[in-house]
Formats: C-alpha cells, sequence, structure tokens
C-alpha cells in the first residue's frame, strides 16, 4: 500500500489521498436502474391476480413500491460503504457492505481512463470513471458515478500521476478551486486534431450496412412471457397448424399474382425492419463519432443514449486492423480498429474508423505510427499444399455425406453434397490467392479473404515472441503457422511454407533482440 500524498489547502481532497464518496447522487440513478429489474415481478403480479379485479392492480403496485424502496435503500448503503483513494503510488478502492473489499492497482498497471454516460446518469450531470488495466480477468476499477468535471480531473489527475509529471498533476487538481463544478472540463481539446468523424449522412449510410435482423431474436426471447397476456398457449402445435391452414385457404384464394405479391410484400418488409434495427444500432452506438490525436493520445468519442470518451496513448497501439464486409466492400468501405494493452468495452480492439474509405484511413494509420500496405510490398502466398489440404479438409465432409445420401435418399438427391463439396473446393482454391504475408525492416503484414479481405499490420518492435506450430498433416506436408506474440491481440499466419516460416522468424527474433521495451514511449 502507497503512502497517501501529503495535504495541500491548494489541491483537492482526491490529491490529498483522502478517502472519498462517489457523488451523492449515485444511489438515486442506481436505485433507478432497479426500476428496469421491477417491471417484469410488477407485470407478473398483476395477471396472476388479474381475475380479483381492481386488487390486482393494487398489488402490483404494492410490489413496485417494495422493489424500488429495497432497490435504492441497497443502492444508499452500497454508495454509503463505497470509498476511492488516489495515492502516490496507486489508486484504492474499498467497497462492501457486510464483507468489505479493498483492491489497490498501482499507476504502472492502469492502461488508460475512460468516461462513460448512459442516458440516466447524463439527466444527473454525472460519468463513469473507469480505470482499465488491460487484464480481462475482471481487475479493472469503475466509480459510478462522479460529476462530469470531477471525473474529467480525476482522469487527468491519473494520467499525470502514471506519467510522474507532479507539477501538472497539481495544476489540474488545484483548477477545482473557484471554478464551476458544474462546467465539464475538455483540456485535451486544444492542440488537437480531428482524424475521423461521421456526419448524420455518413451514419446513415453506415447504418443501411448494419442490416440486422436481431428484433425477431428479441421477439422471439419475448414470446414466452406472451402466456400472460394472452389466454392460449403460444407452443401449443395444434394451434399453429390450424392458423397455417387457414393462411393456406385465404393464399389459394389470391391466385399466383397475389402470392408471388404477399411474398414480394414479405421480403420488402424483412428489409425495411433489418435496415430500421441496423440504422437505430448505429445511431445508438456510433452518433456523434470523432477521433482526434491529442498531446495524450488518440481520443474518441460516440454515443447517443450512452456516451463515451476513450483516450488512447499512441505508444499503446500495438497493432492495426482493416476490414470491411460482403456488401460493403463492393462500395469501397472499410473499418480500422486499434490493437492495444487498454481494453475497449471487453476487447482489445478499439474501433477507430468504423466507416471510411481508404484515403480516410491512412491519415489515421500513419499518425499511429504505422504505414498501410503499399504496391512495392514484396508479398507472398500461404504454401499452395496448404491450399491443396484445405481444399480437401473442407470438401471431405460433403463428399463423405454423399455416401448415405446416395444409398438411403431418393434418385438425384447425392447431387447435393457434391454440388456442396464442388463449391467448397472452389471457394477454398480462390481464397488462397488472397491468403498472403509480407515483411520489410519495421512492419509485418498478414491479409486474407475472397470478398471481404481483412488485413492486419504490426510493428516489428513491438512483437514479444515469435513461435511456429505444425500439426501432423503441417509436418509432412513442409509449411507451418507462424504465431506472432502481440500484447493485446492475436496474429496468427498459417500456412508459411516452413523455409519462409524460419526466415521470417529470424527476422522477427532479430527485431525484438535489439529493441529496449523499456524505452517504448
Amino acid at each position: 500500500m502507497s503512502e497517501p500524498i501529503k495535504p495541500d489547502q491548494s489541491t483537492s481532497a482526491a490529491l490529498q489521498g483522502d478517502a472519498l464518496h462517489t457523488d451523492p447522487k449515485s444511489f438515486v440513478v442506481q436505485g433507478m436502474a432497479g426500476l428496469r429489474n421491477a417491471v417484469l415481478p410488477i407485470v407478473a403480479v398483476y395477471f396472476s391476480m388479474r381475475s380479483m379485479g381492481s386488487l390486482a392492480i393494487i398489488a402490483a403496485i404494492c410490489a413496485g413500491v417494495v422493489m424500488i424502496a429495497v432497490g435504492t435503500f441497497g443502492a444508499f448503503l452500497r454508495w454509503r460503504k463505497f470509498t476511492y483513494q488516489v495515492n502516490e503510488e496507486d489508486i484504492r478502492v474499498e467497497s462492501g457492505i457486510l464483507s468489505r473489499t479493498a483492491r489497490s492497482v498501482p499507476f504502472e498497471r492502469i492502461q488508460d481512463v475512460s468516461l462513460e454516460q448512459s442516458l440516466v446518469p447524463r439527466l444527473f450531470g454525472l460519468v463513469a470513471v473507469k480505470f482499465e488495466t488491460g487484464s480481462g480477468g475482471g481487475d479493472d476499477i469503475s466509480l459510478l458515478y462522479l460529476g462530469e468535471a470531477e471525473g474529467e480531473r480525476l482522469r487527468e489527475l491519473v494520467r499525470d500521476r502514471k506519467d510522474g509529471v507532479a507539477g501538472d498533476a497539481e495544476r489540474s487538481a488545484s483548477g477545482a478551486v473557484g471554478e464551476d463544478a458544474s462546467a465539464p472540463l475538455e483540456p485535451e481539446a486544444e492542440d488537437s486534431t480531428v482524424l475521423f468523424a461521421m456526419d448524420n449522412r455518413r451514419l446513415f449510410t453506415f447504418g443501411l450496412f448494419e442490416f440486422s435482423l436481431a428484433v425477431f431474436a428479441v421477439l422471439a426471447g419475448l414470446s414466452q412471457y406472451v402466456e400472460w397476456f394472452v389466454d392460449y398457449e403460444i407452443w401449443d402445435a395444434d394451434l399453429w397448424r390450424g392458423l397455417i391452414a387457414e393462411q393456406q385457404g385465404w393464399l389459394s384464394g389470391l391466385g399466383y399474382v397475389g402470392q408471388a405479391l404477399g411474398a414480394l410484400l414479405g421480403v420488402i418488409g424483412l428489409l425495411v425492419v433489418g435496415s430500421a434495427t441496423g440504422l437505430v444500432r448505429t445511431y445508438l452506438r456510433d452518433w456523434e463519432f470523432k477521433l482526434e490525436q491529442t498531446p495524450r493520445g488518440f481520443r474518441r468519442r460516440r454515443g447517443l443514449l450512452t456516451k463515451t470518451d476513450v483516450v488512447m496513448p499512441a505508444h499503446r497501439v500495438q497493432a492495426i486492423k482493416i476490414g470491411t464486409g460482403l456488401l460493403r466492400n463492393r462500395f469501397g468501405w472499410q473499418d480500422l480498429n486499434f490493437v492495444s494493452l487498454a481494453q475497449d468495452s471487453g476487447s482489445a480492439n478499439h474501433t477507430v474508423a468504423p466507416f471510411a474509405q481508404a484515403e480516410e484511413l491512412e491519415p489515421v494509420i500513419r499518425a499511429a505510427g504505422f504505414r498501410p500496405p503499399d504496391a512495392q510490398l514484396d508479398w507472398h502466398l500461404a504454401s499452395k499444399l496448404y491450399r491443396t489440404d484445405s481444399i480437401i479438409l473442407g470438401s471431405a465432409f460433403f463428399a463423405i455425406a454423399a455416401i448415405p445420401t446416395a444409398i438411403f435418399a431418393p434418385a438425384g438427391f447425392v447431387l447435393i453434397p457434391l454440388v456442396l463439396a464442388v463449391v467448397v473446393a472452389c471457394a477454398n482454391y480462390y481464397a488462397w490467392r488472397f491468403h498472403r504475408h509480407a515483411i520489410d525492416h519495421t512492419q509485418i503484414f498478414a491479409s486474407r479473404g475472397l470478398f471481404a479481405p481483412r488485413t492486419q499490420i504490426a510493428s516489428r518492435i513491438k512483437l514479444h515472441s515469435v513461435g511456429l506450430s505444425q500439426g501432423p498433416i503441417a509436418r509432412r506436408r513442409g509449411y507451418a503457422t507462424v504465431h506472432l506474440g502481440l500484447a493485446g491481440g492475436i496474429f496468427v499466419i498459417p500456412g508459411v511454407p516452413i523455409e519462409r516460416a524460419r526466415q521470417l522468424r529470424r527476422h522477427v527474433i532479430e527485431s525484438i533482440a535489439s529493441t529496449d521495451f523499456s524505452q517504448l514511449r
């Protein structure tokens, strides 16, 4: 446990190392979150007692009041027993009502401090402050919730402590004296350059490409509660057989033209629902998306109901990923992700340009210290033996399935698995032509994908290890899979000819041996 900072009249309580509570409005916000958990029991109480008339309404209201009161009181106790303390070398959090838990995270373990605002906390002017360690094992710390200005000041204070800039830390903390605490601070707005942003037109186009039918999965999940509202069993097979028989009779009366129009309207309906779902998801997630380059690193802000503000130091970018989709690739749209030590909503990949053209990605890639592939790059394809084995293994399932199909199925059905085997074989053959890798004096590249290509680029000096693996087939056939040790991500190049794989390993080991990782900033 590190020693608390000595008090100073010009510093805030956080800088003094005092044990602090989160904002008093936090327990109100967390109590309101319990309303979501109360809705379903309230509805259940009402429909289980609906035969009792007005008594059912009274019982449902009472159940809701009790659940909300209990939830709010529990939230108050948790808030009262939750404290955080910023010391010289770590941040310490204590929590728990009956069983107390104390957690301490050294500053050098903290990869980033991000701010997040969901809808309800934003109404109260609160933010969630998240200290990301990049461990992925539940070691991250979250403060729910602080005022906007205090959250920003705490983020700057912890970053300065992490960087060992005591003077800047005192200045950022002393700003709390004599300032309007209701006004959020944005010290990183100075000297910032916008690298990528999406306006409403771009966001709308992006939403159309995010076609999704997830709403039907949600409706399927809610269908188990339909019995509370209707008097028939939704999973009754006889009920559905009867309804289908009625519809068949009605459809047959429309004739072929009517049936074709009905099918067309059904398809249009699916397209409308899928497009609307994609638009809603995109607007909620990426509203006012903006990526800036600041003195602290890359700052990304986005979100409609839940706003996130993440800053990632440039030296923590370990690799980049450029990807696309089956349809968006036809129109030149790509996405760019940073692979970093810090986490981004449970993943080491930070989306920094979710929907952009290639010329828009290049400035972002170069700002991160990487170079996009150029025409002079010496690409190498995967082994031809690897291609052959992929074709055989990929088609084997359908080829074997053709045997029982020929024996037990009606004549002609055997063509189905045989055609599928041919399709898979052709797909693997053509995909091999786009399965390639390259290396230059500073970077290593890997690209794969026929209709939706994906490219990964890593800096050689940031790789931690390199290994080769061979299964029984690969060992006999003379190719290997190259595994590159990358903090925060995975970089694998399969099907490399063994001599080429050893050459890659030798080059990477030379880069690792010549790098002083303690000096990487």
